[in-house]
């Protein structure tokens, strides 16, 4: 039987991830049902393994780099700068501050080079429903330790920080659905499908928004709030699209990248440097564009433009995604 009292100790993000398992299968069985009956065509065989696989590979290096990670987070807990005691409030701001520290972990993800090509895995498919929510950034277990021992520096038990951050991720999980419009007036509070489906969307407009995970106010806070506009479809993926669907290529797809561009000729260590660190699109001659240079000539051309919603459409189609540089 499910003990509550369990998830608060050392065990506990086992408990909930154990516990959450079957009501995850029959979800996406559900769900799976549901759009094969009503021909939305969101779900597609190969794509959900591909899902599976990249969940198992980062379950495997989480278990992998778990003793590590909790080393390098205990280290911080023992030089702690505040001891808290412990109940309800002392777990409202755990779950509160471990919510910050994945939004700031996830906006790194999405404006460094070196993170995004961790964190593109999680992006990289057509579809989205609920198994892409499984769909892990494989590598991340190697560093995502580091963004939340700065919590076990000021007080929180490395234990607890991995209990919020395993129950928000579960939360985070359900919101990968296009079966949900709207949430009422949880819109407001939450990150909701509706908020979530934009995150995932490769239109310009909804690029690097809504980086939270269990409460939007950090996103509005900070400036990356967009909401879902019926005006402006979202279209799920990357760009430019990756041609192959073999896990491999999708795992290392970025990496390839990268490398490419490390080992041009005639170029400044600093500027390989930059290459991995500085935002997606970065080029060093000038002939990129980060997201923040396609969003500006995007809100230029909105400007411009009669704003229709056959404009709002044609502004977001493919001559305003990433170019293949």
């Amino acid at each position: 039987m499910f003990d509550f009292g369990n998830m608060f100790k050392t065990e506990g993000p086992d408990v909930v991830y154990t516990w959450t398992i079957p009501v995850f299968a029959a979800i996406i069985f559900i769900e799976m049902a549901y759009s094969h009956f009503n021909k939305e065509k969101i779900y597609e065989t190969k794509d959900v393994a591909t899902n599976v696989l990249f969940a198992l590979l980062n379950y495997g290096l989480d278990i992998i780099m778990k003793g590590f990670s909790l080393f390098v987070m205990m280290f911080f807990y023992q030089h702690r700068l505040f001891d808290w005691q412990e109940g309800i409030w002392y777990w409202i701001a755990v779950f509160l501050a471990q919510d910050f520290a994945y939004y700031v972990h996830h906006y790194v993800d999405h404006h460094s080079r070196v993170f995004w090509a961790v964190h593109i895995t999680h992006h990289n498919s057509d579809y989205f429903n609920i198994s892409t929510g499984f769909r892990s950034p494989v590598f991340q277990p190697l560093y995502r330790y580091l963004f939340f021992s700065p919590l076990a520096f000021m007080g929180f038990h490395p234990w607890h920080i991995l209990v919020a951050y395993s129950s928000i991720q579960i939360y985070g999980t359900f919101v990968h659905t296009q079966s949900i419009k709207s949430m009422g007036f949880l819109e407001y509070i939450l990150v909701t499908p509706s908020h979530h489906r934009v995150h995932h969307a490769c239109n310009i407009k909804y690029l690097d928004r809504n980086m939270g995970m269990g409460l939007i106010i950090w996103d509005k806070i900070f400036g990356t709030f967009e909401k879902e506009d019926p005006e402006v479809p979202v279209k799920y993926g990357v760009y430019p699209k990756i041609k192959s669907k073999d896990p491999a290529t999708m795992l290392f797809y970025e990496w390839r990248r990268i490398g490419k561009d490390i080992r041009q000729p005639g170029i400044s260590f600093t500027t390989r440097i930059k290459y991995l660190f500085y935002s997606p699109g970065w080029r060093h001659d000038g002939t990129g564009k980060t997201v923040k240079q396609y969003q500006k000539e995007y809100k230029e051309r909105m400007k411009k433009d009669t704003v229709t919603p056959v404009a709002k459409q044609e502004i977001s189609e493919s001559e305003y995604q990433y170019s293949d540089k």
